[in-house]
């Protein structure tokens, strides 16, 4: 079998998840195959989608907010014949053209423009192939009922009801798990990891990192938390992509023993293990990534939109607490710190899932699945 994973390069949630069942379908020494979907636009159009979704989420959250509010109540948007449907699924011959060269019969995609542009496709092109999406939110996005694949895939049972709401057929969803990569789930020793570090064992370690992007208040919450931070609690912030926030922060506690500035890493596994509480915003994929390594989290709403909708799935799992300002968030962060058997208590809500992890899931559904097209259907 040869598996496609179309994902989006808006924002690396995505492009992760994809990842963690890339590496399920390795291990069993299959094929699968990662692909920026928004390529077969053109590759033009991919930079252009990806660059103008990061400025906007870094740089003016509450239009991206009020962008996503509006798709949710007008989701008619995305409906077939519409300018932005249209231009989504423009890309859907050449995505025919790449699946029937590279001989695939699983398609899973980890964002819904992909699976708009391949449910597209499957109405001009009928082909016998199983597919899937893989919601990287713990809600039902915005036009995800506009796709017509297989399967769906979501974060947890509790939200089941929603997606039918939504649209999507009750007999298409599995409640599998949020798919994150392994390195996550190898249990790593808290002190372990810190010596591995450089961080002192006995010293308390918070975790500040708001996605590739490096957006939200980082800087505001780093000045307010340098205030409180004592000889034995450490903080590393880790800025992604944010270039310019690196070299604010590097100015500012460049000197302070206490505060580690990081850019990009590959390392976020060991990181999370060696955190003693994590300050992030509630992206789908960093929230589960942290609930695997049973971190407790204290979330910013910096961005809302699905973000809000994790933010309180999270909350209601008694994994994570908020507040509303950097300097609330800082109070909140040394409160948590003083109070052990707090973050015990969040600690076991984040580690009670037993079981197969969501990739194993996925890749075991699909391996089991066959699709026949009816006489009449031939590939066009």
């Amino acid at each position: 079998m040869r598996t496609l994973i179309l994902s989006c390069n808006t924002g690396e949630g995505h492009n992760s998840c994809a990842k963690a069942i890339q590496e399920t379908y390795a291990a069993h020494d299959e094929t699968c195959d990662i692909v920026d979907a928004l390529q077969f636009i053109s590759k033009r159009a991919s930079r252009f989608i990806s660059g103008w979704h990061s400025r906007i989420y870094r740089y003016a959250p509450k239009l991206y907010k009020a962008g996503y509010h509006s798709a949710e109540e007008r989701t008619s948007v995305f409906r077939e014949g519409t300018t932005v449907y249209r231009y989504l699924t423009s890309g859907s011959e050449k995505l025919y053209h790449f699946i029937l060269n590279g001989g695939y019969d699983r398609i899973i995609c980890t964002h819904v423009f992909p699976a708009l542009a391949l449910s597209a496709m499957l109405k001009h092109h009928p082909m016998p192939l199983v597919t899937g999406f893989v919601s990287t939110d713990y809600t039902c996005s915005p036009s995800v009922e506009k796709s017509d694949l297989d399967y769906y895939f979501i974060p947890d049972a509790s939200l089941v009801d929603e997606f039918v709401r939504c649209g999507v057929p009750r007999e298409r969803l599995i409640a599998c798990g949020m798919p994150v990569r392994r390195a996550f789930y190898q249990h790593t020793d808290k002190a372990a990891a810190k010596r591995e570090l450089g961080i002192p064992v006995e010293h308390q370690h918070l975790l500040l990192m708001c996605g590739s992007i490096g957006c939200g208040p980082i800087k505001e919450l780093a000045e307010e938390l340098s205030i409180r931070l004592t000889a034995q609690q450490e903080l590393t912030i880790v800025c992604g992509a944010n270039e310019e926030l690196f070299a604010k922060l590097e100015k500012l506690f460049g000197l302070d023993p206490r505060i580690h500035i990081h850019g990009m890493v590959d390392y976020v596994p060991l990181l999370l293990h060696s955190a003693d509480l994590f300050l992030t915003k509630p992206g789908g994929l960093s929230t589960s990534e942290a609930a695997v390594c049973g971190v407790p989290m204290l979330l910013m709403d910096t961005v809302a939109g699905c973000e809000g909708h994790n933010l309180d799935f999270f909350l209601r799992q008694g994994i994570a607490v908020t507040a509303d300002t950097p300097k609330l968030l800082a109070d909140t962060a040394m409160a948590l710190l003083a109070d052990p058997e707090r973050l015990q208590m969040m600690t076991r809500a984040a580690r009670q899932r037993k079981g197969d992890t969501p990739s194993e899931t996925i890749y075991a559904f699909l391996h089991r699945q066959k699709k026949q097209l009816p006489h009449e259907a031939q590939y066009a």
